[in-house]
């Protein structure tokens, strides 16, 4: 299709989009009494007007029916999680015995390693990205401290080659193949947090695990916004945050995916609590531990109900939409954001360098980009015009035109206050 940097178009292409009538699923601050441009669905989606009914039950059922709505509820609290199953394995692509809701992320994945890092004689290391998300950095610090190792010496970055915004599929590689024998864990980001790259999840699983490893991935930016088949690419593990792409309210609770081929491992160690007890017998209060079948054999605590309400509210608009139509739409508005910014970049004297690639098997619903010749300022107009966007040092913004309610038209609206906070300097 040939873009065109014009309200008409824009709304045109506005009146074709199957997924257009999703923005009023959804409530979106005002700024100046007008509704925003939203581009940080990246970081904190926005709240599903459905969201408070479903919340509104669990405070409805405790009320009502205080402890007994644990079995006596419309939806018993004490297999609530049990809900998340089937949607959620058509997002990341799982049987629905594979996934499950539990904690926050950075919880689950330490929870994660202590079955999938399991260092022995030289084969310790593990292999991350290079600018990972700070979260994963840390945990990778104290897990190899934990066990007895130097982060200098176990803990091996995969880098950017000179001049390079973005990770070569085939540096991954080598470097999986340079550690060979010594690497105990490949555990990366699915989509990088910073440049918004994709990374080829299925061939960096085969050859971690062709080179003896275990490999695991952190999603939370790829869960509900890329196309993921965890199953079929053999992933041992993963998880990530349900408050991204998947609205489901600020720091909630994290999804897990556990392949099935480990989940009658009796030697996989792993962190036991009452949840993950057999279901049957969970109240029977019983001294030895008989863990769920399943991912579910990994939770530990006693559910936050009121914290999954709203995630269970998010994964049923996903099952309605499909991640297919998704896809496509966030391919779509993705380049025409692209085609804006470039047009744009036409009419001033600053330059838009995309640092997301290009290709569209390595991208998906963010665009980063450096703002050369501007600053901070420039970001701050944005936000004070009603633009909420992202900003990182040292002048990067990210943008995330979100499929469900983001509009054609708001990327032409964007595009034209852009060049004003440009050009009214």
């Amino acid at each position: 299709m040939t873009f065109q940097n014009t309200r008409e178009f824009a709304r045109e292409l506005d009146s074709k989009d199957t997924l257009n009538h999703y923005q009023q699923e959804f409530i979106f601050p005002k700024v100046n009494d007008k509704r925003v441009i939203y581009f940080t669905g990246n970081s904190l989606g926005l709240q599903p007007k459905r969201t408070k009914a479903y919340i509104d039950e669990v405070m409805n059922d405790w009320a009502e029916l205080a402890v007994e709505g644990h079995f006596y509820a419309e939806k018993p609290w004490w297999d609530y999680q049990e809900r998340f199953a089937e949607p959620l394995s058509k997002i990341v692509g799982a049987l629905p015995s594979e996934v499950t809701v539990m904690n926050t992320l950075t919880v689950n994945l330490h929870l994660l390693m202590v079955s999938f890092y399991q260092p022995k004689g030289k084969r310790y290391k593990i292999i991350c990205e290079e600018k990972a998300f700070p979260s994963d950095q840390y945990m990778f610090q104290s897990q190899v401290h934990f066990h007895g190792y130097k982060p200098e010496d176990a803990i091996v970055e995969i880098k950017r080659r000179d001049g390079e915004h973005n990770i070569r599929l085939e540096d991954v590689l080598a470097k999986i193949e340079e550690v060979g024998d010594e690497l105990a864990l490949v555990l990366i980001g699915g989509v990088n947090y910073y440049t918004g790259q994709v990374f080829d999840i299925k061939t960096i699983t085969e050859a971690g695990q062709k080179a003896g490893a275990k490999v695991g991935w952190d999603l939370a930016h790829a869960a509900g916004n890329i196309k993921l088949e965890l199953h079929n690419w053999n992933v041992d593990f993963a998880a990530w945050c349900s408050y991204k792409y998947m609205n489901s309210g600020p720091g909630n609770a994290s999804g897990v995916f556990v392949h099935e081929r480990h989940h009658n491992d009796p030697d996989l160690p792993r962190f036991a609590g009452w949840w993950g007890h057999n279901k049957e017998r969970r109240f029977k209060m019983e001294p030895n531990f008989d863990p769920v079948h399943g991912a579910g054999g990994w939770q530990v605590s006693n559910l936050p109900v009121l914290s999954l309400a709203p995630y269970l509210a998010s994964v049923e608009m996903f099952a309605e939409v499909g991640m297919d139509a998704l896809i496509a739409k966030r391919d779509h508005i993705t380049s025409y954001l692209e085609f804006i910014l470039h047009e744009i970049d036409k009419e001033v004297e600053s330059t838009f360098e995309i640092i997301t690639p290009k290709n569209p098997e390595e991208r998906a619903s963010q665009l980063s980009v450096f703002l050369h010749g501007e600053g901070r300022s420039l970001f701050d107009y944005l936000m004070k015009n009603g633009v909420i966007t992202d900003w990182r040092e040292p002048n990067v913004i990210r943008l995330a035109p979100v499929p469900l309610y983001c509009s054609y038209e708001d990327m032409y609206d964007f595009g034209q206050i852009l060049k004003k906070g440009i050009l009214g300097k």
